[in-house]
């Protein structure tokens, strides 16, 4: 992964790049949310753009959260499109697709993230940083919910 550079040695360089990925994956997600956002059509087309909506104003503040967190370890955070695109490793969508196949996308592209979250989680207790612990619980709860949501629309 490029533009990690750390002057925390060992656990810590690992925290960051799997810090790094969870903003990698977030961004990704972020990106492919407002895809949806701007295309879903269909019955449930005002529920879902309304949450998609909310979804990616969201991930635009974890982003930054995330980052920052980077940051406040020493290391750097990653960017620039291809960059971030490269490191999420994320499945793409074009548009048009049906507002079930959106969902699904999205369901799949969060379940991605709260993986590389729990494990950056699991960096972050094994490094004894709660903050960076802490911050990972909170994106993994929110991911969790979003998950819950998305699935029940497809019942």
């Amino acid at each position: 992964m490029k533009a990690t550079k750390s002057s925390t040695a060992g656990s810590g360089a690992s925290l960051c790049d799997s810090l790094n990925q969870v903003l990698a994956d977030s961004y990704a997600l972020m990106a492919l949310t407002h895809l949806a956002h701007w295309n879903v059509e269909g019955p449930g087309f005002f529920a879902l753009h309304t949450a998609f909506q909310t979804q990616y104003e969201e991930l635009f503040l974890a982003v930054d959260e995330i980052a920052e967190r980077i940051r406040a370890l020493g290391a750097y955070a990653v960017g620039g499109l291809s960059v971030l695109a490269e490191t999420a490793r994320m499945k793409e969508f074009g548009a048009p697709l049906a507002q079930e196949d959106y969902v699904r996308a999205l369901v799949a592209a969060n379940q991605k993230l709260v993986q590389d979250a729990g494990r950056a989680r699991d960096l972050a207790g094994a490094a004894n940083d709660p903050e960076s612990q802490d911050l990972m619980i909170g994106r993994i709860t929110l991911h969790q919910k979003t998950i819950w949501m998305l699935k029940s629309f497809l019942k």
